[in-house]
Order: structure tokens, then sequence, then C-alpha cells
């Protein structure tokens, strides 16, 4: 079945929908008509069939009969929702991918047990956000070094040569959103205070 073709069987449903709900509603076509200002002719077509359904009149029946618009069309159920991605491991980092769609911006979850021997700063196209859940993180950021504590966020442009692992012999659990060169996020870390 071809695209044309799942479009064409949800709008020829929507005729019969469309008198269903009318009926289980106990309106007439006439009454219908005064409440949304669609012809009788016009909505006596669109319950037949003989008319093609369009946005400006399942709007003013979706409103008039106070059910979403969804249920006029027989829009089908969501999806499940949940990202169900295998974790990816790593130099001794468990990530866990909680977006799904490759490209744009990603986010994970990570674990990382134990830090490297020595940082290794890197330099890639894009800018990080970190935010870090329980543990402490330790961030190397163009030659300065920060401790991140659980609640704590940072943000950086990854062309800016950065590491980051645990802080101490624990692990460290943090969220990892990234996106290509130009995408920002919008929550930052709170400014250090001046003494």
């Amino acid at each position: 079945m071809t695209e044309d073709d799942r479009i064409d069987a949800v709008l020829n449903e929507v005729g019969p929908r469309l008198r269903r709900v009318r009926r289980d509603r106990g309106a007439t076509l006439a009454e219908l008509s005064a409440a949304t200002g669609i012809s009788v002719s016009t909505l006596s077509r669109l319950e037949s069939g003989q008319r093609r359904p369009s946005l400006e009149l399942l709007l003013p029946l979706a409103r008039a009969h106070q059910v979403p618009l969804d249920e006029l069309v027989g829009a089908p159920p969501v999806g499940d929702p949940r990202v169900k991605a295998r974790p990816i491991v790593r130099h001794g980092r468990t990530m866990y991918p909680l977006t799904r769609k490759p490209g744009g911006l990603q986010a994970y979850k990570v674990i990382q047990e134990k830090p490297y021997a020595s940082p290794e700063p890197r330099v890639h196209e894009g800018y990080e956000w970190l935010y870090v859940l329980s543990g402490t993180l330790r961030l190397h950021l163009g030659g300065r070094e920060v401790v991140l504590t659980a609640g704590e966020a940072a943000e950086f442009d990854t062309r800016v040569p950065h590491w980051f692992g645990p802080a101490g012999d624990g692990p460290v659990e943090f969220l990892s959103l990234f996106g290509p060169q130009g995408e920002r996020m919008h929550v930052r870390a709170r400014p250090e205070k001046s003494h």
C-alpha cells in the first residue's frame, strides 16, 4: 500500500466517523450547520464521502462536537515514546542514548566508573552541555580545570580543547547533550561568584 493509498483510506473513514459523532450527540445536520456555519448540503456530502474533508471544514466540526481533531480523522495512536537504544561502552564509559534520530541534537546519560590515566583534551565541531547527576566530574577546558558536583551544569564550544571524567575514585553519572556547530543549549551554569 502506497502512502497515497493510506491517506485515501484514512480520508474515506472520516465521513462515517462524522455521521457517527453527530448522531451520538443527537444533533441534526441543520443544528450542526447553525453551530459551524457550514451548509447542510456540504455536511451531508462530507458524511456520505462525496466531499473530501479539509481542515477548514474539520476544525469547526471538532470545535462544535468538542472533540479533538484526531478523533474525527481517526489518527493512528501515538507510538511508544520510549527510547530503547542499546548502551554504548567506550573507554570505560557507558553511554545510554536518550534520543532516537541520528544527526542534530544528541542526548546521552553517561556513567564512567574510573578516570583515565591522564586527560587527553580533544577538539571537534559542535557545542556540548553537561549536567552531573551523581558523583563529581572533572572538566578540562582550554587549559582550565573545573570540578562539577551533582546538580551543576557546564556548557562549552567543543572547538576548545576539552576532556571530562570522574574527579575521584568513584563513578560519575551525568547527562551529555551535544549538537552541530551553532546549536546552543539554553540552560547555563551559574557564573562563579567573585570574592
